[in-house]
């Protein structure tokens, strides 16, 4: 039985995972199972993402991974990519991204040399792609920057609004004990939020 496990990912709570549902319909009319769907909500660049953590674990040799783009698994430096497509290697799992690996060629009956050939080929692939990855998120960060800058500049930059309704929420948890990690999954926010809300609810305090 061919299986597959789908990872689906956005950056923030605003964007929509819907449009990316279409790559488990289509895994299934390849002939696949479907084991689970992973939906994360967090940066690319970061891998400590709840789901993503729960697919590895969960990932079983011969499963296949299939994200709709490479930059839904990684858009963090090539180095640390290539680490999180090497943990999935070594599950004994492979990686299928639509018009990069299809699961076509997973499903291949090759063998000996055109196999091994094959693999190697989309290694390569893989690897350009993550590099692609993470040079249009940065590429995007310095854009964003030089925007804010410039506003600044013009007098037309305010920053962002504080979530007061969040940053309350993270107070009245850390108040009553809850831990930096426990605080984060029940405010629904990262723990880098958790730290430097509750810090400066300490300084202000003072």
């Amino acid at each position: 039985m061919k299986v597959a496990r789908i990872y689906m990912r956005v950056s923030t709570k605003e964007q929509d995972l819907r449009r990316q549902d279409a790559i488990t319909q289509s895994a299934r009319q390849s002939g696949y199972y479907i084991a689970g769907v992973y939906r994360d909500t967090e940066s690319g660049v970061r891998y400590d993402r709840p789901e993503l953590l729960r697919m590895i674990e969960d990932l079983q040799p011969g499963d296949v991974v299939i994200a709709e783009q490479m930059d839904r698994l990684s858009r963090g430096p090539l180095v640390e990519a290539e680490k999180l497509v090497e943990t999935i290697r070594n599950k004994g799992a492979r990686i299928s991204v639509p018009g990069v690996v299809d699961l076509s060629d997973l499903s291949s009956s090759m063998e000996g040399v055109a196999r091994i050939i094959m693999d190697e080929s989309q290694k390569m692939i893989l690897k350009v792609i993550l590099q692609l990855a993470h040079d249009e998120w940065a590429n995007r960060r310095d854009r964003q920057r030089q925007g804010i800058r410039q506003a600044q500049e013009d007098g037309k930059y305010k920053g962002r609004r504080p979530n007061k309704a969040l940053h309350g929420r993270i107070v009245a948890l850390r108040t009553s004990g809850h831990t930096i990690a426990e605080t984060a999954r029940l405010a629904s926010c990262s723990e880098v939020t958790v730290k430097r809300v509750w810090a400066t609810h300490r300084a202000e305090a003072v």
